[in-house]
């Protein structure tokens, strides 16, 4: 049996996605082998970014920043949202710099079997920024497989009760059923981006 110390850094390691119980021990043993100075480095950063990444109370992406540099960008298209389900989602888009709206983090999917966990996403902070704001379009750019599809026919019933006007948009099909949104080269997203099609 591990020292206590040692048995709660592997199950901290252990809660990482895709983290098994040996990985969280060879990652353990790593920085005990790499001596004090690795683990303080490792240390200072994770306080750094508890202490200066926020929630931005606008779309939901983590910036150091209040509101985050999309949201505060009055060169931006103020009137268009794409909802994402992550933050990384957010990056792999601006990189194409085909987009010049806002955004919105759902922190998340629908899981069809687990529809309790509703209530985890950032859905009712979508809804009020559609509510509040002078929103013409709604793009909902979610990986094209049983989760995304879920999500996207939740959040189409849910604004059309807000707005039944309220164009509604998706990524076109030129992404592949099943694909990783976040693995989708930038030929194939860019396209998705520029045809994106309304969800009707």
């Amino acid at each position: 049996m591990y020292p206590i110390p040692i048995q709660n850094l592997i199950k901290a390691f252990g809660k990482l996605p895709s983290v098994g119980q040996r990985t969280a021990e060879r990652y353990v043993f790593h920085l005990l082998k790499s001596g004090k100075k690795e683990v303080n480095e490792l240390s200072k950063v994770l306080t750094n970014l508890s202490d200066n990444i926020k929630s931005c109370p606008m779309c939901w992406d983590f910036s150091d920043k209040s509101p985050c540099e999309i949201c505060s960008n009055t060169k931006r298209d103020q009137h268009t949202i794409c909802v994402v389900s992550d933050s990384q989602n957010i990056q792999i888009i601006e990189k194409i710099g085909k987009y010049n709206g806002l955004y919105h983090v759902l922190r998340g999917v629908i899981k069809a079997d687990k529809k309790g966990q509703i209530k985890d996403l950032k859905i009712n902070e979508l809804l009020n920024r559609i509510k509040n704001n002078e929103i013409y379009e709604i793009i909902l750019a979610f990986n094209p497989d049983l989760t995304g599809e879920t999500t996207i026919m939740f959040l189409r019933q849910k604004i059309n009760i807000f707005n039944p006007n309220l164009k509604i948009t998706r990524l076109a099909r030129g992404l592949p059923v099943g694909s990783d949104l976040q693995y989708a080269d930038e030929i194939t997203l860019e396209g998705a981006i520029k045809n994106r099609t309304e969800d009707n």
